[in-house]
């Protein structure tokens, strides 16, 4: 079986054995293409960007063949999702190289990814925090089951926020990261409000925006194998931010566990996560190195069949304008509000609706029914 994830920053291919209860893997390929460097104003993909996503895509389907993977569960995440011409985008991958790429919600990201952590801690974690930065966006989920009871998509992710405050400036001044700390303490102030009422035993931190913060701050590194318990504490991550934050990305590439290729959107990906575990009460996160692939793979495995992932129609969410409403607004609604109900599009996309800069959305339907 074979994940194809597109990200804000590579192309990764992952093929796994899937004939037990964990998805184990034997083969990864990526290409790294830095898609967000290049981002228009607006978030539009430009068409040289496209086709040299075309190209990974294609490299991408040739090798799950030669691994006997013809059909992966391919999806794109924030990078594609959020560009105005998405639809665009999917209908030349799909054209050119015969892949239908997902556009999954942010919230359905998060309960995939939620449900890949909490295999990988167990039960034994208790009720569960999770958090994953990636290029776009925060994810954000709590559960105490197998599932999250709360699931949230944030537009907090690194590579957004490098671009929209610290471009330009190498190393950012210190108004800079004030103003970025400070619109992201707007954008959690609800979230993290209902994270540290829920008290959780054990909060998660999934993505490699995280992998490599808690490298930074003393965490084993990868060649311990992904067995060795990784913990990163807020009080390290403070002291990591104060380090990035005084070098530019050249100098930040030099630090241990910082990729030259993430090393430009390290420091904004560190304000995030301290400013979220900080507003959350959080002291330390556990570094889970499953997240939304592995959580792709297992809802295969514990289902049986990927009649889930053929069967996930277009659906436009909106919510009201007051985060406190949490009011989910369907074509059924009779308030007279206008709401669009499913949209066609041209490859099996799931379409979200905007977040509001100061709303979030609770955790709907999604794609999961609860078991007994």
């Amino acid at each position: 079986m074979g994940v194809l994830d597109i990200g804000s920053n590579t192309v990764r291919l992952v093929i796994a054995e899937t004939d037990g209860a964990v998805p184990l893997p034997v083969h990864t390929a990526k290409r790294q293409l830095r898609l967000s460097d290049h981002v228009e104003r607006g978030g539009r993909l430009p068409p040289e960007q496209v086709a040299r996503l075309v190209e990974a895509v294609a490299d991408a389907r040739d090798e799950g063949r030669r691994w006997g993977v013809t059909r992966p569960f391919a999806f794109a995440t924030a990078i594609v999702r959020d560009a105005p011409n998405r639809l665009d985008i999917l209908d030349r991958v799909a054209a050119d190289t015969g892949v239908r790429l997902h556009v999954l919600p942010g919230e359905v990201e998060a309960e995939l990814t939620f449900l890949a952590a909490r295999r990988w801690m167990g039960w034994r974690a208790g009720p569960l925090a999770l958090l994953d930065i990636g290029g776009g966006t925060l994810e954000v989920a709590f559960g105490r089951s197998r599932l999250p009871d709360f699931a949230i998509s944030l537009p907090l992710g690194a590579a957004r926020m490098t671009r929209e405050f610290l471009r330009g400036q190498d190393p950012p001044s210190a108004h800079r990261t004030r103003l970025l700390r400070r619109h992201v303490r707007h954008q959690l102030r609800d979230v993290a409000a209902r994270i540290r009422w829920e008290a959780p035993r054990t909060a998660v931190a999934t993505s490699r925006t995280f992998q490599q913060l808690g490298r930074l701050c003393g965490a084993a590194p990868g060649r311990s194998g992904p067995f060795t318990e990784r913990v990163m504490t807020r009080a390290d991550l403070g002291s990591a931010v104060e380090r990035l934050a005084a070098l530019p990305a050249a100098g930040r590439a030099g630090l241990p566990g910082i990729s030259a290729a993430r090393s430009g959107q390290s420091l904004a990906g560190a304000i995030v996560a301290h400013t979220s575990m900080k507003l959350m009460g959080v002291d330390e996160v556990v570094i889970c190195p499953w997240a939304l692939r592995e959580g792709v793979l297992l809802r295969c495995i514990e289902d049986g069949n990927a009649d889930w992932w053929d069967g996930t129609a277009p659906v436009i969410r909106e919510w009201s304008a007051s985060p406190r409403a949490l009011r989910r607004v369907t074509a059924d609604d009779q308030s007279g509000a206008a709401v669009p109900a499913q949209v066609p599009a041209p490859v099996p996309a799931v379409v979200p609706a905007p977040v509001t800069p100061a709303g979030h959305r609770p955790r709907g339907p999604g794609l999961f029914t609860e078991r007994t």
